[in-house]
C-alpha cells in the first residue's frame, strides 16, 4: 500500500480515549477512559506480566502525562460534531439535499512541521494495544507506528488533523456482517479509501493465571466476539453471564488491571501477552472462515492502475419520490458492463429518513428512505468503470466515491483451532 512521502507530524505519544462512567458493576461494561502511550506494532514488543503496565515503543509511558492532549483532540472531535449537527438542521430548515458534508478546514495551527524524510507512518486504530485493529494496521503498514484510539470517530480526527497518516477501521466481518457506524462515518468525514485488509480473526479465552473455568461467572468482550464464540462458550461448558465491552483486547486489559479472577475474556493471544492473561480455550470461534474486511483511511486518495486488482466504494441516494426502485437500473448499469459487485449496504437517509405518501381514498404510507454503499471489482482507471459511474449519476440524486484502491489480494488461510 502507498504511503505519503512527507506529512506534517504532532510528536503524539499518546491515544485519546473519551471519559466516560468506570466499570463498577456486572451489570453493564461502559467505555473507560485512559490514556496511552503510541504503541509501535511489534510482535516482540510485549508488557510486563505485572498489572501496572507500560507500553514500550513510544516516546511515554504513563497515562497521566498526556491528559492535556487527550482534552485538547477530544473537544475537537465533540466541537466538530456540533458543528456538523447544526449544519444539518439548517440544511433541513433551508431544504438543501447535498450530502457530502466535509470537516471545517484545518487552520495552521492544526499542522506541526512535516516529518524529517523516512519517518515512520502514523496509522490510528480503534481499540488498545492487542486489539485485532492494531493487527490490522500491522498488516497493512508493517513497519507503522499504531495509534490506538477509543472510538471510531477519534481514529477519523487523529488523520484530518494530521496526528495519524491513517486509519485502519473494520467494515464487516464474515459472521457478524457489517459495522454500520463506520459506513455513516466514512460519509461524515472526507477522508479516501486507499486500501483494505482482510484479518482473519482467532479468539482465545482467557484468564488471570491460576483461573479455571470452574472459577469463572461471566465473559466479556466486544459483542460480535461474544456472538462468534456463543456455541463454542455453550461446549465448554460454560454458564456465565456475558457481557458487552468497547473492544476484545480492553476486556483483557480490564480483567488484568482489576485483577478479576472470576472473569475471562474473548480476545486475542497477543492480548494474553500483554496483559499477562493465561489463555483457557484456543480457537474458540464457531466458525474457522471468520475474517473480518478493514479498510484504510488517508487524507489524498490513491491513483488508481490497472496493472493490479482494484477495488471501488461509492455511496447513492435515489431521487426523490423513486424510493428503492432506482436501485435496480443502478444495478443494471454494472452488470451491463460485467462488473462484479461486492458489497451493498443500506443505511438510513439522514437528512430524509421517511417519505410520506398520501392518498386520499386509502390514507397515508410512509416508506423508509436509504443511502446505498456498493464496492465493486474495477479501478476508476477503466473506462467501464467510469461509463457505469456515470451512467449511476443520472439516476441518482447523490454519488460520492469513497476511494478506488488495491485488493487485499493475499492467500485465504482460515483461522484453525488447535
Amino acid at each position: 500500500m502507498q504511503s505519503l512521502s512527507r506529512s506534517p507530524k504532532v510528536s503524539l505519544t499518546s491515544v485519546i480515549r473519551t471519559n466516560s462512567p468506570s466499570y463498577n458493576d456486572r451489570v453493564a461494561a461502559p467505555s473507560r477512559l485512559v490514556v496511552k502511550s503510541a504503541y509501535r506494532f511489534d510482535s516482540a514488543n510485549a508488557a510486563s506480566n505485572s498489572v501496572n503496565f507500560k507500553f514500550s515503543g513510544g516516546v511515554g509511558s504513563t497515562r497521566a502525562e498526556w491528559q492535556s492532549t487527550c482534552a485538547i483532540l477530544a473537544s475537537k472531535v465533540a466541537l466538530q460534531q456540533q458543528q456538523e449537527e447544526d449544519t444539518e438542521k439548517s440544511a433541513a430548515v433551508n431544504g438543501h439535499k447535498t450530502l457530502d458534508l466535509v470537516p471545517k478546514p484545518l487552520t495552521i495551527s492544526d499542522l506541526s512541521p512535516a516529518p524529517i524524510h523516512g519517518s515512520t507512518l502514523r496509522v490510528a486504530y480503534q481499540g488498545v494495544p492487542g486489539a485485532y485493529s492494531e493487527a490490522a494496521a500491522g498488516k497493512a503498514y508493517p513497519n507503522c507506528e499504531a495509534i490506538p484510539c477509543d472510538q471510531f470517530e477519534v481514529a477519523f480526527q487523529a488523520v484530518e488533523l494530521w496526528i495519524a497518516d491513517r486509519a485502519v477501521l473494520p467494515v464487516e466481518n464474515s459472521l457478524g456482517g457489517s459495522i454500520h457506524r463506520n459506513y455513516d462515518l466514512l460519509l461524515r468525514h472526507n477522508l479516501h479509501i486507499v486500501g483494505e485488509v482482510q484479518l482473519p480473526v482467532h479468539h482465545c479465552l482467557l484468564a488471570l493465571p491460576g483461573v479455571t473455568t470452574e472459577h469463572l461467572t461471566r465473559v466479556i468482550s466486544h459483542p460480535q466476539a461474544l456472538s462468534q464464540c456463543e456455541h463454542t462458550l455453550t461446549k465448554l461448558g460454560l454458564t456465565a453471564a456475558r457481557e458487552a465491552v468497547d473492544d476484545t483486547a480492553g476486556a483483557a486489559e480490564f480483567i488484568a488491571t482489576k485483577n478479576l479472577r472470576d472473569t475471562a475474556a474473548v480476545a486475542s493471544s497477543r492480548a494474553a501477552e500483554l496483559y499477562g492473561l493465561e489463555i483457557l480455550a484456543d480457537g474458540i470461534q464457531d466458525d474457522s472462515s471468520n475474517v473480518t474486511r478493514f479498510v484504510v483511511l488517508a487524507r489524498e486518495p490513491v491513483v488508481p492502475r490497472t496493472d493490479r486488482p482494484f477495488k471501488t466504494s461509492v455511496v447513492f441516494a435515489a431521487p426523490d419520490g423513486e424510493g428503492t426502485s432506482a436501485l435496480f437500473k443502478v444495478l443494471s448499469a454494472f452488470a451491463f458492463r460485467n462488473i462484479n459487485l461486492t458489497k451493498i449496504e443500506s443505511r438510513p437517509h439522514r437528512n430524509q429518513p421517511i417519505r410520506v405518501v398520501e392518498d386520499g381514498e386509502s390514507g397515508t404510507a410512509k416508506h423508509f428512505e436509504y443511502l446505498y454503499y456498493v464496492d465493486f471489482e474495477a479501478s476508476m482507471a477503466d473506462a467501464s468503470a467510469q461509463n457505469a459511474l456515470a451512467e449511476v449519476q443520472e439516476f441518482t440524486s447523490f454519488l460520492r466515491v469513497l476511494g478506488s484502491y488495491p485488493m487485499d489480494m493475499t492467500p485465504w488461510c482460515p483461522s484453525k483451532r488447535e
